[in-house]
């Protein structure tokens, strides 16, 4: 999912809060004391919240799409592209009106997804939609484990191409860059409220936004110098040179929508966004007036780094538009792309983990309160009388999270199926199912009238998606790993 972006410290608190309520049955607690939501300052405008939007959406998904547009041709990938904005912008404002329950003007304040979730449909369903967020976020931190990795090696490969020829193999390895990761990280989880850091939401826009910038401008240059490649249908099903049988060019297809749904998978961060907002106006029509221009101007961004690399790749189109090595040169130029992506998803990773860290850990402190281990800490004195809070717990539990994502990171590496799973999972629940959920029951939507049939033929459609991109991604995963070594 691409919400790094956004003021990632407090979309971690957010969901960190989710931790501290009674364990899973009732993972997202809302507070019922609206004052304590309502003393919050709150000094957004719609401009702030477009750009919120804007840096929630752009990140690390955006450079498989020339991938995905491949796999589908000129006329289906810009048009699914379009089709997928479009459907997110209208769940997004579906979910916009279930900021404040009943009413959507003036009533209570559900400052986060889970709030909303917990106000319009109840426990159960809080209970499915905190289980798969937090399954989101384990995922996120495994692809962004694999999409390091990926970057660094692509550094490390070319500056040997430039310096040796691109005739030359120029091998790296994947796994001991994840292991350097990983042991980064497992420093990192232990700095207390490292999520929390001020700059670490604008280091994250810079970054994102300058390799993302750097992507799309490569391929338009790459297209201007050799004339825009393609087809109308993509990828040419048959026996011959780059074409594939009827089966593998349907899985690919699929493939390829799962990893636009993961560039698209923002929706649990609205309504923390909308919760920043000053009133009046109602916050509702401000997001949704942020929403519209928010994703409107990334649609228009993700078409043209996907178009691009298409134009300028072809059928061929890499996996990732900055680490396949479809651009060998400049090579500083695709350093420093690569570079950004790796200080974004550095902290990145923590951004995501932490939630689960807390839960965890709150959850496991109840479960056991007088527990030595569990809830004894130990103050550390360093130089200068800089002190530190640590836990065996913490350090065990928090090391060992690490460890198993970055143990699957390295058992299964495949970037482009990772993105699409991740992207299958999150789609449909998060983006489609609870959003309109949500809306019916606030709205009073009658069943059986017309408007409640478009609304399930809608989610039903992004489930048959989400269903189909999983299946193949999960089938990518399993064809790619026939050829390949793990741990090698």
């Amino acid at each position: 999912m691409d919400v790094e972006g956004f003021p990632v410290s407090q979309m971690a608190q957010n969901y960190g809060n989710q931790a501290n309520a009674p364990p899973l049955p009732s993972i997202a607690q809302a507070n019922d004391e609206e004052n304590d939501h309502e003393n919050t300052a709150r000094h957004g405008t719609l401009w702030t919240a477009t750009a919120h939007v804007i840096t929630a959406v752009i990140g690390s998904g955006v450079l498989s799409l020339a991938w995905a547009v491949a796999q589908l041709g000129w006329i289906a990938g810009p048009s699914v592209l379009f089709a997928f904005g479009g459907i997110t912008y209208y769940t997004s404002i579906l979910l916009a009106d279930c900021y404040r329950s009943p009413d959507p003007v003036t009533g209570k304040r559900n400052p986060t997804y889970m709030d909303a979730v917990k106000a319009s449909l109840g426990p159960r369903d809080v209970k499915a939609c905190g289980i798969l967020q937090y399954l989101s976020l384990f995922g996120t931190c495994v692809g962004y484990t694999i999409t390091t990795a990926h970057s660094l090696v692509a550094i490390e490969r070319a500056g040997c191409y430039h310096s040796q020829g691109h005739h030359v193999a120029c091998r790296a390895s994947l796994s001991y860059y994840m292991l350097g990761f990983g042991a980064v990280q497992i420093g990192l989880s232990q700095i207390p409220d490292f999520d929390q850091i001020s700059w670490l939401s604008t280091v994250a826009a810079i970054m994102s936004i300058s390799y993302s910038s750097i992507g799309l401008g490569l391929g338009i240059a790459k297209a201007y110098e050799n004339g825009p490649r393609g087809s109308l249908s993509g990828i040419p099903v048959g026996e011959g040179p780059g074409e594939l049988s009827l089966g593998l060019r349907l899985a690919s297809a699929a493939s390829a929508l799962g990893n636009m749904a993961f560039a698209y998978s923002f929706s649990t961060i609205l309504t923390t966004i909308q919760d920043t907002l000053k009133t009046p106006p109602a916050e509702n029509k401000v997001m949704k007036k942020a929403t519209l221009i928010g994703i409107s101007v990334t649609t228009l961004f993700y078409m043209s780094v996907g178009c691009a690399g298409y134009a300028a790749f072809g059928n061929n189109a890499p996996g990732d538009l900055l680490t396949d090595f479809g651009f060998y040169e400049p090579f500083q130029l695709v350093d420093v792309a690569n570079m950004c992506l790796v200080i974004h998803l550095v902290g990145a990773y923590q951004v995501f983990a932490q939630p689960l860290f807390a839960f965890m850990e709150s959850y496991v402190s109840r479960r056991r309160p007088h527990n030595y281990f569990i809830n004894k800490n130990f103050e550390l004195v360093f130089p200068r009388g800089i002190t530190s809070q640590w836990n065996l717990f913490r350090l065990t539990w928090r090391t060992l999270y690490v460890v198993v994502t970055t143990f699957l990171a390295m058992l299964i590496p495949f970037f482009n199926a990772i993105t699409g799973l991740l992207g299958a999972i999150g789609f449909w629940p998060l983006t489609i199912y609870f959003p309109i959920e949500m809306y019916k029951r606030q709205a009073a939507i009658k069943p059986g009238s017309g408007r409640w049939y478009l609304l399930n033929v809608l989610s039903g459609l992004c489930l048959v998606v989400s269903i189909a991109a999983a299946g193949a991604s999960v089938y990518g995963i399993y064809q790619n790993s026939l050829t390949y070594a793990p741990f090698s």
